[in-house]
């Protein structure tokens, strides 16, 4: 289902994904099947995105950014992936970020620039990350567990 209120470019959508209402998801941009993109919603063209994500409500997908099954990405989680940030510049550096299967991210976190989040790792609420995280661990007040 693709709510009627969002502008959805990409064609490369899986079956029963589900986006809805206020969602721009750019032409080259890759969704899986079985995936709920919710409200208020951005995704760049060089996104990936795998089978089973589940995307909550005011998340921006910028380029470089690989999302695989089974994740699970709060609402208002930020992902950033230039380190030197500016307007116009022509310096621009992509830094991907990797997100690995069964992750999930709660809600406000901030991930930065070249971080690669390992299989089935939970990231607290409100963290902001700053190095990789490994397979299996929680993420809280910066530290792995």
């Amino acid at each position: 289902m693709i709510h009627p209120l969002s502008d959805v470019q990409s064609k490369d959508i899986g079956e029963d994904t589900n986006i809805w209402q206020f969602c721009v998801i750019l032409p080259k941009a890759k969704i899986g099947k079985f995936c709920n993109i919710c409200s208020n919603c951005f995704i760049e063209n060089d996104v990936v995105i795998g089978d089973n994500v589940t995307i909550k409500n005011g998340v921006f997908l910028y380029d470089g950014l690989t999302i695989e099954d089974n994740v699970f990405i709060g609402p208002g989680v930020v992902f950033c992936n230039d380190r030197y940030p500016k307007s116009k510049n022509k310096n621009f550096k992509l830094y991907p970020i990797i997100i690995k299967k069964g992750a999930s991210i709660g809600a406000n976190v901030t991930i930065l620039p070249g971080v690669t989040i390992g299989k089935n790792a939970m990231i607290a609420a409100g963290s902001v990350v700053t190095k990789d995280v490994p397979d299996d661990t929680k993420y809280i007040d910066g530290k792995c567990f």
